[in-house]
């Protein structure tokens, strides 16, 4: 009998592996809405474009394609960030618009594995998004990126994937917390985050009070990064302090965001609020 019973980690891949397939099939169900935001984030990434390549209509001497691609970096990134963010913010939400909640949470699989199987179908959806962005806005605007470091570039996106499914399921919790409003205050720590992470203007133009805010958010670190490596061809060496932040703020991030998760279920389980949507 024990020796037919599969090795636990093999179970819990197994089970990862599971809430991938069912997030794919939750996706492919609503594909016209995905396409629907798909356009319209592209819509947006070109419009905050078009602002580089508008500045030189006012006459200055300003590097009109250096300004673009810096807001087009910014716009694409954050797009991909933001994607890790709310497909994990929205795990609760998800479960209780689908009426699964009291089965998942009362699974036998750990909510290590469904978070972490969460977070891996967020990096595949975010990768592929951001590539059919890319690829409609190569269209519209002539960008230099001849000098671009795209393993430099991919590496830093790597890392900071890692800390942002910390962050996100820190913000998973909300929707625990309060049924009612949860999902709400997670769009407020996402706006947070695009505020004080200079994702359209350098952090240094920020008051000082907001740059030291700056310094724990990963998105300030992964732009940071990813700029130095596509504008101007920063090597990995030199994108180290970047990295190591990033490694460090993933692996302080996860366990925290787990352990803070693991709280607000254990007290959505015994106030009743598991189940409640309003």
């Amino acid at each position: 009998m024990h020796g037919t019973m599969k090795p636990r980690w093999l179970v819990e891949l197994v089970a990862v592996w599971g809430y991938v397939q069912r997030n794919y099939f939750l996706t492919k169900r609503y594909f016209m809405w995905e396409i629907v935001w798909i356009v319209y984030i592209t819509a947006n990434a070109m419009a905050i474009t078009y602002i580089g390549k508008g500045a030189g209509e006012f006459g200055s001497d300003i590097d009109t394609g250096y300004l673009m691609t810096f807001l087009l970096a910014g716009a694409l990134i954050w797009s991909y960030l933001s994607v890790l963010f709310d497909v994990l913010s929205e795990t609760v939400s998800w479960e209780r618009w689908e009426g699964t909640i009291e089965y998942t949470f009362m699974s036998p699989s750990s909510r290590v594995t469904h978070l972490l199987g969460m977070g891996f179908y967020a990096v595949v959806y975010g990768i592929a998004q951001i590539t059919v962005m890319l690829v409609a806005v190569s269209f519209f605007f002539d960008l230099d990126l001849s000098k671009a470091n795209y393993p430099g570039a991919l590496l830093v996106l790597g890392v900071a994937s890692v800390s942002l499914v910390g962050f996100g399921i820190v913000a998973a919790v909300l929707p625990l917390l309060s049924p009612e409003k949860g999902q709400q205050v997670s769009y407020i720590v996402s706006s947070l985050l695009l505020l004080v992470s200079g994702v359209y203007y350098k952090v240094s133009v920020l008051p000082e009070w907001m740059q030291f805010i700056a310094k724990f958010s990963p998105v300030t670190y992964a732009l940071d990064g990813i700029r130095a490596a596509l504008l101007e061809g920063v090597g990995i060496a030199q994108l180290w302090d970047s990295i190591l932040i990033l490694l460090v703020m993933g692996v302080v991030f996860v366990p925290l965001g787990l352990f803070v998760f693991h709280l607000g279920e254990s007290y959505a389980k015994r106030t009743g609020k598991l189940k409640r949507s309003g």
